[in-house]
Formats: structure tokens, sequence, C-alpha cells
């Protein structure tokens, strides 16, 4: 699949998504420098999320412990999100502006209202959050909308994955992507479960990435390591900011430092054949051994095994042709630690 130009399949260069989310905070100035950060950052995408409170939340839904803990606010959701939604109509400038900053432009629809929306700005895929993967009708209308689907799985179960790709597919979503997620504000390690990306990757045979709300870079770069085509971090330009996601987010410095990482692995990934790199070979001259002389031989000698030995360099005879050079006769003398040659002998 594709989402604008970049190819996403198991093993590619990693789409890189720099999950502004909510880290706005509500200001569109603030949205604006978010954009800016992530795309000297070495971002390919910024991502949003794109909600109407009331029809998210009810009035006496809670926050999550990790909101109540990044906030450090007790308030119910609605008060808290209330707070952190962009309006749509600012929507299309800052479409324009990441795009003038050749980076992707996506956005998380939280209903089936704003999905539509997103649809018909031109996004170039559609996110779905982990908190939707059991939403039916919502699933379905997103299926229609003929652009690649990007389907976070945290909280969920392989069943709940299946059963959700099966929805999206019957009403024809073709190009999908899951992210193995961890919804958890920051995720410890220990809960991480990186595999699961290799068993996703198996058992749908589709691209599988990463949406990571831990701490650092580690978990994106081991992430990249086992195959993902998909990594999808928070980004903030300050993670002391107030918010429910500031402190499980990248700061432009770490951002930048884990795009670097994820290159450096994708070019030491390699394509796994095994064989002298170029860049070896006067390594392997320098540490390999030849066959020389133990003690200095006369011509008409016949060499038995105590009168060579092995010792660097290896720009002559190698210790495999040791059965070659026993018991022929020197053709020539040859003084101590000097190579044997095929031609010194008779």
């Amino acid at each position: 699949m594709k989402i604008s130009d970049i190819n996403i399949r198991q093993g590619s260069d990693p789409l890189i998504i720099a999950e502004i989310g909510v880290n706005h905070n509500g200001n569109t100035n603030l949205a604006h420098e978010l954009i800016a950060a992530a795309a000297d950052s070495g971002a390919d995408a910024v991502k949003f999320q794109t909600f109407d409170v009331d029809s998210l939340v009810s009035e006496t839904a809670p926050q999550a412990d990790y909101q109540k803990v990044n906030t450090g606010k007790v308030e119910s959701q609605k008060s808290m999100l209330s707070k952190l939604v962009l309006p749509d109509e600012v929507l299309p400038s800052l479409k324009e502006y990441a795009e003038s900053k050749n980076l992707i432009f996506l956005s998380s629809p939280f209903d089936i209202n704003s999905a539509e929306y997103l649809a018909q700005l031109g996004v170039s895929a559609i996110k779905i959050p982990s908190g939707e993967i059991t939403n039916k009708h919502y699933l379905e209308k997103i299926g229609t909308f003929d652009i690649p689907v990007i389907l976070s799985t945290g909280m969920s179960s392989l069943g709940e994955i299946e059963t959700a790709l099966e929805t999206l597919h019957s009403t024809g979503a073709v190009n999908i992507c899951l992210l193995h997620c961890v919804s958890q504000y920051p995720a410890p390690p220990s809960s991480m479960n990186l595999r699961a990306i290799t068993s996703m990757a198996a058992a749908f045979n589709i691209p599988v990435g990463l949406s990571d709300h831990s701490e650092g870079i580690v978990m994106p770069i081991a992430a990249v390591a086992l195959g993902a085509c998909v990594i999808e971090k928070h980004f903030t330009i300050n993670k002391n900011m107030c918010g429910p996601d500031h402190r499980a987010s990248l700061n432009p410095d770490e951002f930048r430092a884990m795009t670097r990482a994820i290159e450096d692995v994708r070019l030491a990934l390699g394509n796994g054949v095994k064989k002298l790199q170029p860049i070896e070979e006067n390594t392997r001259l320098v540490a390999r051994k030849s066959i020389v002389a133990a003690k200095n031989l006369s011509k008409g000698d016949r060499i038995s095994s105590d009168m060579i030995c092995i010792k660097r360099p290896g720009d002559g005879l190698g210790p495999h042709m040791m059965p070659h050079v026993i018991n022929r006769r020197l053709a020539r003398s040859v003084k101590k630690d000097c190579q044997i040659a095929l031609s010194d002998l008779e």
C-alpha cells in the first residue's frame, strides 16, 4: 500500500509520524509551531486528533488514570478534552502548512462526522484510534472512503483485530496497515510486547508498525529492527507543558535522535546475505593468517608439520592449504617467518 508517495510494506523504510495529537493544547499558533518543529526533526508526517466533544464523551466520563497524573487535575474527560479541541475550520490551513513543509497531514477521527470531514479534506489516509476498534458502524463508514487506513490496536486481542479488519473489508477498504500499540502514557518497557509486530504481520499478511507511548526512543528503534513499517510517536515542543500526552512525547531533539537512529538501523539491517563486505577486505588481510616457515628452511627440505606454522598477515596461502604443503620438497630456501608459496614447492 501507499500513503501519499511512500510505500508501506513490511521491512520497508518506515513512515515516521509525529503524533501532535492534542499537544497543541487547543492553540492554533502552537499547532503551526509543532508542524514546523516536526519537519525540522525528520518526520514524514504529522497527525492530529479530530473530534466533537459532545459526540465523544458523556458528561460523567472519568479521566483515565494517566490523564489525572499527567495533567495534575481531577476533572471529567469532557472538561479536559474541551480545552484540547481544534475547530474544523483551522484544519485546512494546518494541512496546507504541513504540505508546504513536505509533510503528510493526518488526523484521527473519533466520530463518523469527523471521519467524513477528514475524507472530504483530502487526507492521504485515515488513522483509526485504538478506542474505535470495536465501533462497527464507524469502521463500516470508513471502509467506504476508498483511502488507505491505519488501524491502531491498543487494548485489543487478535480476535478483535480480525473482526475489525473483516468489517473494514466488508465495505471496501483494501489498503490497511496495523499499528501495534500499548494504550498507557507512558507505557513501561515490560508492557510493550514488541514481538506482537511480527505476530500480527504473520497472522494477517498486511503491514504492521508501532504507535509508541513509551518514554525515550528505544522502542521505535527496536520495532524497526523487527520490521515495523510505520513509527508513530507523540511529539511536543516542551514535555513540561500541561496536558495528558506531553510526558509520553518526544521533544524536537529527541525526535531527531530517533529518526537518525532509525535510519542507522535500516542501513544496518542490510539484505540478509552473509558475505564479505567491501569495507572488511583490508581487515581480512591483516587479521587472517598464512603459512610461514617456522625456522630457516633450505632448498630440497621435505616439509613436515613442525617446519611450518600460521601467522598474520593473511595475504598468502591460508591454513586450509596445510595438507597441500606438508611432505612437499622446497624448490628454494625460505627464511623463518617468510610465507611459503606454491611456487616455492617442487
